[in-house]
């Protein structure tokens, strides 16, 4: 599937640099927003963390190259790295193709689980678009 439309779920939280977080119980998937990976255009290149690593909110945690240009991925939420898309180093375009499900980047263990409460949701986040 290839999300051609603006396209931002109702079950996730929104940070205003574009990065997204699905939070479940303690823990939470990461990502780009569409609106991200639209503007980037083309991903060539994603640059992960390591497992294991800490990853602080607002702060970049990693580097995704495109045809445009290299863009720092900021944290939207503070945690433990507990596990990389490891399938974006042979198909990063996956970002492109859905960046809420196969493009996903991170999993997270949260150490302030509070930090989610600062998140936008999807319509504030939309509308911060405008």
């Amino acid at each position: 599937m290839i999300l051609s439309e603006p396209n931002y779920p109702e079950n996730l939280r929104y940070h205003p640099e574009h990065d997204w977080a699905r939070i479940e119980g303690g823990e939470a998937t990461l990502g780009i927003t569409w609106y991200a990976q639209d503007s980037l255009g083309e991903v060539v290149f994603y640059d992960g963390p390591e497992v294991g690593a800490e990853i602080t909110k607002d702060q970049p945690y990693a580097e995704v190259e495109s045809v445009k240009a290299v863009s720092d991925v900021i944290a939207p939420v503070s945690g433990e790295v507990i596990a990389v898309n490891e399938t974006l180093a042979d198909a990063p375009e996956a970002i492109n193709a859905d960046s809420y499900e196969t493009g996903w980047l991170v999993k997270v263990r949260l150490t302030d689980p509070s930090e989610a409460d600062q998140l936008m949701d999807a319509a504030a986040y939309t509308a911060s678009l405008e």
